[in-house]
């Protein structure tokens, strides 16, 4: 772990950093104000970077690797809600406003490189630059619609269906995610989603 300003690969890590979604666009000085606050942090694969039911939250931008957002119910189920890699985030944003835990978990799929910064000065410096967190709340809301809208596909598709739309919609994700994981996904055995990629490929 090492702050930004400090790291070794630092000119590296900003060049990266500003191809994020919700930062692409700050200006110098935003930039200036914003890097001192990041921490890089190194996560291995399975790490847990936040816990279902924490109060203590933290808002993440992805350097390296891909993570998962999960739910886990009390028999210890465990469903992916979403899967995040380069260039987008995740936040536990939506609980910081309702004052409420943290209603899942946020694990390391692959080895994870990522910048973070406790969400007390996140929204702090949101609050004073508008215009980015208008950015980063249209980001906030559009991930919770895609949450909710994988939530629903899972009712009412079946599974080649599951398995298309995800092609369609995450074609830059589709061959990175490890089969056990994409197969939790879309609510499948692996062996299932082997032989509906068999299937698949060859019509």
């Amino acid at each position: 772990m090492a702050q930004l300003h400090n790291h070794p690969q630092r000119t590296t890590l900003r060049v990266q950093l500003r191809r994020n979604v919700v930062l692409q666009d700050m200006t110098a000085e935003q930039w200036q104000e914003l890097a001192p606050l990041l921490t890089i942090i190194e996560y291995r694969k399975s790490d847990l970077l936040v816990r279902q039911g924490d109060e203590q939250m933290e808002q993440f931008f992805i350097v390296d690797g891909m993570l998962k957002r999960v739910v886990t119910n009390s028999e210890g189920h465990e469903m992916v809600l979403r899967f995040a890699a380069e260039s987008e985030m995740d936040t536990s944003y939506a609980a910081w406003r309702l004052r409420t835990p943290i209603p899942y978990s946020i694990v390391a799929v692959t080895k994870v490189r990522a910048a973070k910064l406790p969400m007390p000065q996140w929204v702090a410096f949101l609050d004073r630059h508008v215009e980015i967190k208008l950015r980063f709340e249209y980001e906030v809301m559009k991930l919770m619609s895609e949450v909710m809208a994988h939530t629903i596909t899972l009712h009412l598709l079946d599974a080649p269906g599951r398995l298309l739309r995800f092609q369609r919609k995450h074609p830059e994700l589709a061959d990175r995610i490890p089969k056990k994981e994409l197969a939790a996904y879309l609510n499948l055995t692996p062996e299932t989603l082997s032989r509906l990629k068999q299937k698949l490929g060859s019509l």
